[in-house]
């Protein structure tokens, strides 16, 4: 999926624009940008001067493929440019460049030409549910290419979702009511669609695949992590579902799984398929969000687009509020990339423990998280909120439960600090949805604009 930027140049012939360099230096600044974030440039082949020039330099734009689209006010713009631009479908972006000098006859009078053109869309588009993003510097100025990035990395993560397919074996996990998602409404908003499998297409799919494909599996599976007393038994299970998740998402074009990992699997084949999920995770960048959460594996999708990589599926699980910590946690189904050090292949420690049955391992992956910078996030209420925060994965006394862990802390939110009590009394007020997810990094600003392109409702953190 290769992101598509759109530029159109805009001017007065009583402007001068290509006297001063600003039309040539904006296209190159912009080809470099877009070839530094995997993205492509396609440019209006005319300059419009009213609304018909804008609608034929939108309709080149939109036929190469264009997902944003600026409006560079080169030189002094007329107004039926943007309100003709701003009645397009499409995101926007309006971009003014600083006068060359200030003295003698003014030469671009791009900035008020920019302020009358915000003011125009207004009247003609609904700037809160389809915002226009103005910028305001000149090509080489840092800042404003930060911007430019921001928002490339912001509308890929949009794309990236929006038309996506989550394939959701065997349903939501037993009273998990918090994780419904309303299909529909997803669909709406998002343009996310929810395809139901039922999970005994994927068992018996199990035992056919080859012994040597299995064995292939296993090895690639070894080589990045040890199995640390797993059974061959179980860690050959682990393989055929690893096999058969893959083949079920490759032949139905799904982009990330929802998969109820308890308790069906427990009864048949009888193991826990956490190590599955890893790994399709990190050697195959596929989301697998356990437990049936639709809106666990959307926000996965998101994630890969902004990062690159998968990030970790976790339950917000003991907060020790006196030492300003949460520890985040869930049980071994998250990618390998995140651990300090090697992970290792174990047992699964808790289904079937205190029963008449006794345990029923499966494998997972257990390590701690690499210390530094992460993002914890979550896009819920089929697709209507976003949750956020910003923190620091830090040493603690006691290292967390066995499965993917790591204790969180110097919490911020929106450029604020904030602490463990302000993040959780947010999700408890809030009725954030579990699960989180966690990616390595500080993001919190590319994930705001996110929200603003795709009409999200931000659940903030307030200080208390």
């Amino acid at each position: 999926m290769t992101f598509t930027l759109g530029l159109i140049k805009a001017s007065l012939p009583s402007y001068f624009p290509e006297k001063h360099g600003v039309f040539d230096r904006a296209v190159s600044a912009l080809e470099g940008l877009a070839a530094e974030e995997g993205a492509r440039l396609v440019v209006a082949p005319n300059v419009p001067m009213d609304g018909h020039q804008a609608r034929a330099a939108m309709s080149a734009v939109l036929s190469e493929g264009a997902d944003f689209v600026i409006l560079l006010h080169g030189g002094f713009t007329m107004g039926d440019v943007a309100r003709t631009l701003a009645s397009f479908d499409v995101p926007l972006g309006f971009w003014a460049t600083p006068e060359p000098n200030h003295e003698g006859d003014i030469q671009l009078n791009n900035f008020v030409s920019l302020n009358m053109s915000m003011s125009i869309a207004r009247g003609v588009r609904d700037l809160n549910k389809s915002p226009i993003r103005w910028y305001f510097g000149a090509p080489d100025d840092t800042a404003l290419l930060g911007q430019l990035r921001q928002s490339i990395k912001a509308l890929t993560m949009r794309k990236a979702v929006r038309g996506s397919r989550v394939g959701v074996v065997g349903g939501l996990a037993p009273t998990f009511y918090n994780m419904a998602v309303d299909q529909d409404a997803l669909f709406s908003r998002l343009d996310v669609e929810v395809e139901h499998v039922d999970i005994h297409q994927l068992t018996q799919a199990m035992p056919d695949f080859a012994d040597e494909l299995v064995a292939k599996e296993l090895r690639a599976m070894g080589a990045a992590a040890e199995v640390d007393g797993v059974t061959e038994a179980q860690m050959d299970l682990t393989a055929r579902m690893v096999l058969a998740l893959r083949e079920l998402a490759q032949a139905n074009r799904y982009d990330a799984l929802a998969v109820s990992d308890w308790p069906a699997l427990q009864q048949d084949p009888g193991f826990h398929p956490g190590a599955a999920f890893s790994w399709l995770e990190e050697h195959d960048a596929i989301p697998v969000a356990s437990e049936g959460d639709v809106m666990g594996a959307v926000t996965q999708l998101a994630v890969k687009s902004m990062t690159g990589k998968v990030g970790c599926l976790l339950d917000m699980t003991s907060p020790q509020l006196a030492q300003d910590r949460i520890l985040m946690w869930h049980g071994g189904g998250g990618p390998l990339h995140l651990a300090e050090g090697r992970a290792r292949w174990i047992n699964h420690p808790m289904i079937g423990r205190g029963t008449e049955q006794g345990p029923i391992y499966g494998a997972i992956a257990d390590y701690c998280f690499a210390l530094g910078a992460v993002t914890v996030l979550r896009l819920g209420r089929s697709g209507a909120s976003r949750f956020s925060f910003e923190a620091e994965v830090v040493k603690a006394p006691e290292a967390g439960f066995t499965g993917c862990r790591g204790w969180v802390s110097h919490f911020a939110a929106d450029g604020q600090a904030r602490s463990a009590y302000d993040v959780v009394a947010a999700v408890l007020d809030h009725g954030v949805e579990h699960h989180f997810v966690l990616v390595a990094g500080h993001w919190e600003q590319v994930l705001s604009e996110f929200g603003e392109w795709s009409g999200l409702v931000t659940l903030g953190i307030k200080k208390r």
